[in-house]
């Protein structure tokens, strides 16, 4: 079998079990966005390969992006609430012990940026999860965080599945 039947295989899978790629993309952005999982199980990669397996395949793009979108938000949310129900102790839980220079950069990055850290640090590997967990810590106003949060998740959402759905597209045509 060579790469173009092995991916036409893949995208019949995708096609036949679409039902699953909803529940499937929550649960990743959700994790990407969480302070613990994220550092564990980094998943932007998976979801833009995600992403263009909706381009190949040729399921809806909507349905998959609010759950990215909702993941996400959700996945800080929690974030935030641990940092501001735990505070500063929660740096020496695992695995946030294992890296030590987390949340301190977390914490000069949100006291330089304010709202702005939320956008910022979604983009940015691990700070993505460090950033709403030190919001909680820093106790920055629930409403102001929340307004960052949900629309730099959607904002994340679209790009990093529309990265794969547009990459797809490129290599088709």
């Amino acid at each position: 079998m060579d790469f173009h039947q092995a991916g036409l295989v893949v995208v019949d899978f995708v096609r036949t079990h679409q039902s699953w790629a909803v529940p499937i993309v929550f649960v990743l952005a959700f994790g990407e966005s969480l302070a613990f999982v994220s550092l564990l199980l980094p998943a932007t990669v998976a979801l833009i390969g995600i992403g263009g397996l909706i381009g190949a395949s040729g399921i809806s793009f909507v349905p998959i992006f609010v759950a990215a979108g909702i993941g996400a938000a959700l996945g800080d949310w929690l974030s935030y609430w641990i940092g501001e129900r735990f505070k500063e102790p929660i740096g020496h839980v695992w695995p946030l012990s294992k890296y030590p220079g987390l949340i301190p950069r977390g914490h000069a990055f949100v006291e330089r940026f304010g709202f702005y850290a939320i956008f910022l640090g979604r983009f940015f590997g691990p700070l993505r999860a460090i950033v709403p967990l030190v919001a909680g810590i820093l106790t920055m106003p629930f409403w102001l965080f929340q307004i960052a949060n949900v629309t730099s998740a959607f904002l994340w959402s679209g790009v990093v599945l529309g990265a794969g759905w547009y990459g797809f597209r490129l290599l088709v045509l």
